[in-house]
């Protein structure tokens, strides 16, 4: 991002709110200049501005954060979850983290499940996605002989993924779920492959690869 810009998120995030009369003595810019900056920011929902009236004289307008723009600043979510995989497991043990692990992605997955309720595959695979990407992933679908596969290029918890793979489990069940088809993960950024790739079979193709073919 431009750095005029990520110092007017920066100043936002500190002190909450700001005027372009706060913002342009910052930055030793002209109320003009701190304009056309924060027009561009509204425009990518960066930021938003409304109007305060005082005690005497005209209204204000006064910017803030949005929504979106706070999810630009870092986080310490991967930490979190890695300390939390770590004493969930030596707690309740191996097998009942990965039931734990099935529940929670029930439950990521149920807000989903309602607007792909009878919708063919193909839209479920893309709800999947755009799940996913909800969720801070990059991610891009495909079909090939009648399967699906959603490639993952990023992941939003790589270092808690990297010190233990349930995370990836959470993952796969998230877009069985979700598709409400056989899912398997099929390559790993943990491999150090290009991304974590999600194969979707639809239920004859997958009913046919587990029957054995009669000679």
């Amino acid at each position: 991002m431009q750095t005029t810009r990520q110092q007017i998120l920066d100043y936002l995030r500190r002190h909450g709110r700001g005027t372009v009369k706060e913002l342009g003595k910052l930055l030793g810019l002209t109320s003009t200049g701190i304009r056309q900056h924060l027009t561009v920011l509204e425009r990518d929902s960066l930021v938003e501005g409304r109007e305060e009236r005082g005690r005497v004289g005209r209204p204000t307008l006064v910017y803030s954060l949005t929504a979106t723009a706070d999810d630009l600043f870092p986080k310490a979510y991967d930490q979190l979850v890695s300390v939390l995989l770590e004493e969930m497991r030596s707690t309740v043990g191996n097998e009942q983290l990965y039931e734990m692990l099935r529940r929670v992605a029930g439950r990521l997955a149920e807000p989903h499940l309602d607007g792909v309720d009878g919708q063919p595959l193909s839209e479920r695979v893309k709800a999947a996605a755009e799940a996913l990407e909800r969720q801070g992933c990059v991610t891009e679908v495909s079909q090939e002989n009648g399967e699906y596969f959603i490639d993952e290029y990023s992941c939003p918890f790589p270092k808690a993924a990297e010190q233990d793979h349930a995370v990836c489990a959470l993952h796969v069940e998230f877009v069985r779920l979700i598709t409400g088809a056989d899912t398997r993960l099929t390559r790993s950024l943990l491999r150090g492959e290009s991304a974590c790739t999600y194969r979707v079979r639809p239920p004859k193709i997958a009913e046919a690869d587990r029957v054995p073919v009669a000679s």
